[in-house]
């Protein structure tokens, strides 16, 4: 008798101890976060408070940047661009964008130095927010981020042994010299545009930095290097010395991509910031003070002559 009554308790229990439980589930129509917690269901199972999953797509960045009044930017180190110097940030580009975001609301630019070839991975990786750089905006690169407005054009310049001993004043003039040695920096738009000009991949030597394709010139172990005008002119003046010369009758390759238009490059992912920065540009370039910028004292090498040209957009650069 006490081992029957035994079994009708503890069937008992357990139908008590389901019903309790059916109870709480009905209760709580939450599901369970990445972090182990319940999160409450307000009609968005993607943990969002307001609109749909689509809806919200890219606004992350720009909310974050706003809370926190700092964005992460990535630079190369490629004066005059975007560089570091005393402990400061500088560079044409640096200085368009920090009047661009200041004027969203980001009051601070938080910068990490990125080896050039980097730059475009680890963007889309997250390792920073955009690119301030002067970035080349070019079919392949629109693939994998996204641009901003044109922001600055410039052309290419050439730097050669003192008196120019084997007579290079075109990208021609090495094309057609097999003999001659060129040093490109990895990752730089002058690599395709070297081969373009007919240029040998056998001529071409790469180097992580501009700095090192001047001092393979400077050593002869290369006849001439090549880049942005801005960038080889800044660089002359802190590596040229009395061994190398900046080519001044230069004659720009006839290629696409010359001239170059830089942007502020951005995650696919992140259309509010790209969106917000645009218009914040427009603004600038509407006002003029985009050209008092490039115009100033503490940007040399810059003027009128890198302002974008009318009615070239980065939706045109990108189809090629």
């Amino acid at each position: 008798m006490k081992k029957l009554l035994l079994i009708v308790f503890t069937l008992a229990l357990v139908i008590a101890l389901a019903a309790c439980g059916s109870e709480e589930n009905a209760g709580n129509n939450g599901t369970t976060g990445n972090n182990g917690e319940n999160t409450e269901n307000t009609g968005d199972t993607t943990g969002n408070t307001g609109g749909s999953a689509e809806e919200t797509k890219g606004n992350g960045t720009l909310d974050k940047a706003l809370e926190d009044g700092v964005i992460t930017i990535a630079y190369a180190q490629e004066p005059p661009y975007s560089y570091m110097e005393d402990d400061e940030l500088k560079g044409a580009a640096v200085e368009i964008a920090r009047e661009v975001f200041k004027g969203i609301g980001i009051e601070k630019m938080e910068p990490k130095l990125t080896k050039w070839e980097q730059l475009i991975p680890g963007l889309k990786t997250g390792e920073f927010d955009a690119i301030v750089a002067g970035m080349a905006v070019k079919p392949d690169r629109c693939e994998q981020v996204d641009f901003g407005e044109l922001e600055i054009k410039y052309g290419e310049g050439i730097v050669v042994q003192k008196g120019n001993p084997q007579d290079i004043h075109s990208y021609q003039d090495i094309a057609d010299n097999s003999d001659v040695k060129v040093a490109v920096m990895s990752g730089a738009t002058e690599y395709d545009f070297l081969l373009d000009a007919g240029v040998s991949e056998d001529q071409i030597q790469l180097a992580p930095s501009i700095a090192a394709t001047l001092d393979l010139v400077k050593t002869g172990r290369a006849d001439v290097t090549t880049a942005t005008e801005m960038t080889v002119k800044k660089a002359m003046e802190s590596v040229g010395g009395d061994d190398l010369e900046y080519v001044q009758d230069f004659v720009q390759p006839d290629v696409d991509g010359v001239p170059s238009y830089g942007a502020v490059a951005f995650n696919a992912d992140a259309d509010a910031l790209r969106e917000a920065y645009n218009a914040e540009l427009q603004k600038l370039k509407d006002s003029g003070k985009i050209k008092e910028i490039l115009s100033s004292d503490a940007l040399p090498f810059w003027g009128e002559a890198n302002l974008v040209d009318e009615g070239v957009t980065t939706e045109q650069l990108c189809q090629g």
